[in-house]
C-alpha cells in the first residue's frame, strides 16, 4: 500500500516560507516512508510571501521598490504582475512594506508604526496602469486602521485645528475630519481586492487592537489606547463617509488596514483562503490523498480564526481525511483546534530553547519531528492491517 500524503502548510513567520516548510515536511516523511507519494501545495495567507507565491504560480513578473517602512525608514518592498490571461492584475502584500519582521523587537510599538509605505507601493503600482490590484493583508507590524496608507494616496486626516495627524495608531485619538478631496483619482478606475483574515474585526472586545496589539509590541495600557483610537476612527468614518466598519468582517485585518482599504480606497474584502484557492488547487489534491499534513509557526486558540491549518483541516474533513498539524510552538488553548478538523498537533521543539534560537534553526527540527510523527502514523497503519488480517 502506497500512502498518498498531501502537504499543505503555511510558512513559519520570520523563519521559513511556505515552500521551505513543505520541503522540510516532505523530507521528514520520506525518511520514514520512502515510497510515499507526496502532493505538495505550499500556501500563503496574505502575509509574507503572498506576492512572490502568486507571481510564481501564474508565471508573472516580480519587481522591487523603495518605500517608507513602518518606522519611517526606507525599506525595499516587492510587488508584481500576475501572468496568464485576463485583465492586467498587480499584486502586493502589505508585509513587505509594513510587516512585523521589518521592526526589531525592541522597536515594536503600534502606537507609532505606519502603513504609509503600503500607500506608496499602491501609488507605484498605479503608475503601471493595472485594471485590478490584489492585496494580501497579513503579518503587519501596524495598528493604524490604514490611515497611513490612505494618507500616501492623498486622503487627509485632520485634527480639531485642521492639521494633519502624525503617523501611528496613537494619533487616531485626535482625528476630527477626513478629507477625501485629494484622494488619487486613479483609484476610481481600478478594482481592488484584498485577501484578509475574515474573522478579524475593527472594534470591541474582540477588536484587532485587543487581539493582536500585544503581539506587535503594545503593553496592556497601550492596547487600550489603541482600542480607543480605533473606536474614534470608526466613529469619524461612520459620520463622514457613511460606512460602518466597527464589526465588518475582515475590517480588523492587518491592524485595521482591511477597513481602511474598504473605506478609503473602495476595496472589496475577501476571506484569504478564498483568494488562495483560486490560484492554488488544494481540494483537487484532497480527492487523491490519504492523509494531510499542514503547518504554521504557532498553533493556539487563534488558529481557528481563519488561519491556514484550520482552513485546510475544515476542507479535508469533507473528504474524511485525517489531518496532522506541525507548529513551531503550541500556545494557549490549542486544544480548540481538535474541534476544527485537526486530529493531532505537535510542536517541532524537542527541548527547551529561546524563540530566537528556534527561529535560527527550524529546518532540522521540522524534518526530525515530521519523521517521528510519520513513524508513529505507520505504527497505526500496521496495526490496522494486522487487525484486518485477523
Amino acid at each position: 500500500m502506497t500512502l498518498k500524503i498531501l502537504i499543505a502548510p503555511a510558512g513559519f513567520k520570520e523563519s521559513l516560507d511556505a515552500e521551505e516548510v513543505a520541503n522540510c515536511i516532505e523530507t521528514g516523511i520520506l525518511l520514514a516512508l520512502p515510497d510515499a507519494k507526496i502532493l505538495k501545495v505550499p500556501l500563503v495567507d496574505g502575509g509574507e510571501g503572498f506576492t512572490k507565491a502568486l507571481v510564481a504560480a501564474t508565471g508573472g513578473t516580480l519587481h522591487q521598490a523603495a518605500v517608507t517602512g513602518p518606522l519611517g525608514r526606507p525599506v525595499e518592498a516587492c510587488y508584481g504582475f500576475l501572468g496568464g490571461t485576463g485583465p492586467k492584475t498587480a499584486v502586493l502584500d502589505i508585509a513587505s512594506a509594513a510587516g512585523l519582521r521589518l521592526i526589531s523587537p525592541k522597536d515594536r510599538d503600534p502606537l507609532v508604526t505606519t502603513t504609509y509605505g503600503v500607500g506608496e507601493l499602491i501609488r507605484i503600482v498605479l503608475d503601471s496602469g493595472p485594471k485590478r490590484i490584489l492585496i494580501g493583508c497579513g503579518d503587519s507590524g501596524t495598528n493604524d486602521g490604514g490611515v497611513g496608507m490612505a494618507a500616501a494616496l492623498g486622503v487627509g486626516f485632520l485634527d480639531a485645528n485642521g492639521q494633519n495627524l502624525g503617523w501611528g495608531g496613537g494619533e487616531l485619538a485626535r482625528l476630527e475630519h477626513i478629507d477625501m478631496n485629494g484622494r488619487d483619482r486613479r483609484l476610481d478606475a481600478v478594482e481592488i481586492d484584498a485577501a484578509c483574515n475574515w474573522q478579524n474585526i475593527f472594534c470591541g472586545p474582540n477588536g484587532v487592537s485587543r487581539v493582536y496589539g500585544a503581539q506587535k509590541g503594545a503593553s496592556p495600557d497601550k492596547v487600550e489606547q489603541l482600542a480607543d483610537a480605533m473606536e474614534r476612527l470608526a466613529a469619524v468614518i461612520a459620520r463622514e463617509l457613511k460606512i460602518d466598519v466597527r464589526e465588518m468582517p475582515a475590517g480588523g485585518a492587518s491592524g485595521g488596514l482591511g477597513a481602511g482599504l474598504h473605506a478609503f480606497l473602495g476595496a472589496r474584502l475577501h476571506p484569504r483562503y478564498e483568494i488562495i484557492t483560486h490560484y492554488f488547487e488544494v481540494e483537487g489534491f484532497m480527492q487523491e490523498a490519504d492523509i494531510v499534513f499542514t503547518a504554521e509557526g504557532a498553533i493556539d486558540e487563534q488558529t481557528p480564526r481563519g488561519k491556514i491549518p484550520s482552513e485546510v483541516a475544515r476542507r479535508a474533513k469533507r473528504y474524511h481525511l485525517p489531518v496532522i498539524a506541525l507548529a513551531g510552538t503550541v500556545g494557549e488553548n490549542a486544544r480548540v483546534n481538535l474541534n476544527c478538523g485537526i486530529d493531532s498537533y505537535t510542536s517541532i521543539l524537542n527541548g527547551p530553547c529561546t524563540l530566537a534560537d528556534a527561529i535560527k534553526s527550524p529546518s532540522e527540527m521540522l524534518v526530525d519531528t515530521t519523521e517521528q510523527v510519520m513513524r508513529t502514523v505507520m505504527v497505526g497503519v500496521k496495526l490496522q492491517m494486522t487487525d484486518r488480517q485477523t
